[in-house]
């Protein structure tokens, strides 16, 4: 599985970012644990929890549909989409006037490429 290999390094970094900005903001705040009460923080917290939220099941997707012997170039379009949606949605999100574009267009390329490789896996387990 050499491209969900490649897709899941490239969206470490973005993790390991999103995670550091949550142990930045706990430690500002003294918070061992949760936000303290503070807004920021709490958005950090939801930005990060986001990624991890839709991430690791989208990865197992994709996997399960390059195992399948699902051409390449539906496998890199389905890494690249999820890789530029978590982007833009942990963008739009992280900002403090949240610019929702950003966002929404993160969540439906989410969407879209979690639908996408659940029906490849499908069509393909079927065959």
């Amino acid at each position: 599985m050499r491209i969900t290999a490649l897709y899941a390094a490239l969206l470490t970094p973005l993790f390991v970012l999103l995670s550091a900005r949550v142990i930045q903001g706990r430690r500002s705040n003294k918070a061992a644990m949760g936000d303290a009460g503070d807004k920021a923080l709490r958005r950090r917290i939801r930005v990060h929890a986001n990624f991890t939220e839709y991430v690791p099941f989208a990865l197992v997707l994709i996997g399960c549909a390059e195992s399948l012997q699902t051409p390449s170039l539906l496998v890199h379009t389905l890494g690249l989409a999820l890789l530029t949606s978590r982007v833009l949605h942990s963008y739009g999100m992280s900002q403090e006037r949240e610019n929702f574009n950003f966002r929404v267009a993160g969540m439906a390329m989410t969407f879209a490429t979690l639908s996408t490789a659940a029906l490849t896996c499908f069509v393909g387990a079927l065959l």
